[in-house]
């Protein structure tokens, strides 16, 4: 397990470099139907890859559909290096709402979907996102749901199985059930009610990967942020993923985006070092517990 900020942690059986690519935001507006410019989102995704990156995030209820067949346009063949992470357990209305999907055959259903879409025999990791409640962790049993999962990972479909959008009783009683290989929850600069889990992974070597670490759809604003970052010469972003590489050794980062430049901003912050001063000044921002 590397302590280099910019470095690599394991994930499962593979090794992937902290700074990765989350694919939400590949799909339409609301992560719903196709993107304004396929062709922008195939290049962004083959020039992470060609910029080193070999963890990607994504969903085949991002669309639905939507962003795995783009990853599967863009890179299929895929390296050997490459780990495609994916999530289970909900469904797209209509409307583009988010709809629970969390029975044995909506789950079956949703692996295998995905396994298509991907143009994949076996994902390398599949994430149950917990829908007990949609907009947050929520106590309460998720032995059913992953037991459907352990049982897909038995015939071969799974390799590994993580979690997201849980607490830590669930990860506790979830590793009682089968091996987790990552957590992904919301944690970021001002959110960070998951210190403290963060902290017992890391102990045990288990990756946390937060989503929305750069605010989601409500982008962080803070002047000390802004302010780290004018001293740093940096974009506030470079600074909020850099804090989160520095925060714990075992946190791996998907920023997503459409953009070539973007992308290649998030890039850049795996080589910004911060001071014990900075990093001070960034642990402030915290919005507190409420």
């Amino acid at each position: 397990m590397s302590i280099d900020q910019s470095g690599t942690h394991t994930l499962g059986h593979r090794t992937v470099r902290r700074l990765g690519y989350g694919a939400m935001q590949l799909a339409g507006p609301g992560v719903f139907g196709p993107p304004k410019d396929p062709d922008a989102a195939r290049a962004v995704l083959r020039e992470a890859v060609a910029s080193g990156v070999n963890h990607i995030d994504t969903s085949d209820f991002y669309g639905p559909h939507v962003t795995n067949q783009i990853i599967r346009e863009a890179l299929h063949p895929y390296p050997d290096d490459l780990v495609i992470v994916t999530k289970v357990s909900a469904r797209r209305g209509a409307d583009g709402s988010w709809i629970p999907a969390m029975s044995p055959a909506e789950l079956t259903a949703a692996v295998h979907d995905n396994l298509r879409n991907l143009g994949l025999d076996q994902i390398e990791v599949v994430n149950l996102r917990s829908m007990l409640d949609v907009h947050g962790p929520a106590e309460g049993s998720l032995e059913a749901p992953l037991t459907v999962l352990a049982e897909l990972r038995e015939k071969g479909l799974i390799r590994h199985i993580g979690l997201s959008n849980v607490t830590p009783k669930q990860v506790a009683d979830a590793q009682k059930i089968v091996p987790i290989v990552c957590v992904q929850n919301q944690y970021n600069l001002a959110h960070r009610n998951d210190d403290a889990l963060i902290d017992d992974l890391a102990r045990g070597g288990i990756p946390y990967v937060p989503f929305f670490p750069l605010g989601g759809f409500t982008p962080l604003q803070s002047s000390a942020l802004d302010a780290v970052a004018k001293r740093l010469g940096a974009t506030s972003m470079q600074v909020a993923l850099a804090w989160l590489l520095r925060r714990a050794p075992n946190i791996l980062l998907i920023p997503g985006t459409s953009s070539l430049a973007h992308l290649r901003q998030n890039l850049a912050a795996a080589e910004l070092t911060l001071s014990d001063d900075a990093m001070a000044d960034l642990d402030g921002i915290a919005v507190p517990r409420g």
